[in-house]
């Protein structure tokens, strides 16, 4: 799994209509490009690729502001929609997945209405509690991790993450069950991206040869 699809996807549907640029300068304002793989070349492939899939439809019709060709603007198709809020589903519960693709979808979670979110995340307990489970029906945690040698410690960090990562869960489950944040079909949404002429504080400086296409 891979966060760049869902990040893209996303900053493309939150704008409606986007040049690569603002794609590059959103994911940069939310720092993807620390705690992803959203470096500026993966981001432009992205948006090519997913444009040759059917995801994204290109316009080739923003002139740029650099007075070079006109730039290519970016509108997620029905198709690219339903990859999006699918991804969202599917990282939500993909426990043992990279953290950022959980990040990811947690950037993008209030995009599905309230109760489908709570029984995502009821369903990532389930599924961190199952493999807590069958993980200690070999390796007993309370008896410490060098029962296994130093290899134990691998088991001892899997199975403190996963506490830990279930006890999260329960918490974010509880405050959005209490009316935290704003969901689908509730009202106007976090607005989380830069307009056009706003400086973005959190950008990384560094030039791409496609910035200005």
């Amino acid at each position: 799994m891979s966060a760049i699809r869902l990040l893209v996807l996303g900053a493309v549907r939150q704008h409606g209509r986007a040049h690569g640029y603002q794609v590059r300068n959103d994911l940069e304002y939310w720092g993807a490009h620390e705690w992803s793989n959203a470096k500026p070349g993966s981001i432009y492939h992205a948006l090519k690729q997913m444009a040759k899939q059917g995801l994204l439809h290109a316009h080739e019709i923003a002139p740029s502001t650099a007075g070079g060709p006109p730039r290519t603007e970016y509108e997620i198709t029905e198709k690219g929609t339903e990859e999006y809020l699918g991804l969202v589903r599917q990282y939500l519960t993909a426990y043992d997945q990279r953290p950022d693709v959980l990040t990811a979808a947690l950037g993008f979670m209030v995009d599905l209405d309230r109760e489908e979110v709570l029984a995502l995340l009821e369903e990532r307990v389930r599924s961190i509690e199952g493999w807590r489970k069958a993980v200690t029906e070999y390796y007993t945690p309370e008896e410490g991790p060098a029962q296994l040698g130093h290899i134990g410690e691998i088991m001892n960090f899997w199975v403190h993450s996963a506490d830990t990562g279930a006890e999260w869960t329960r918490g974010l489950i509880g405050r959005i069950r209490g009316g935290a944040y704003t969901f689908s079909g509730e009202g106007d949404p976090f607005v989380g991206i830069l307009a056009d002429d706003q400086e973005n504080p959190y950008a990384s400086g560094d030039r791409h040869p496609e910035d200005q296409s």
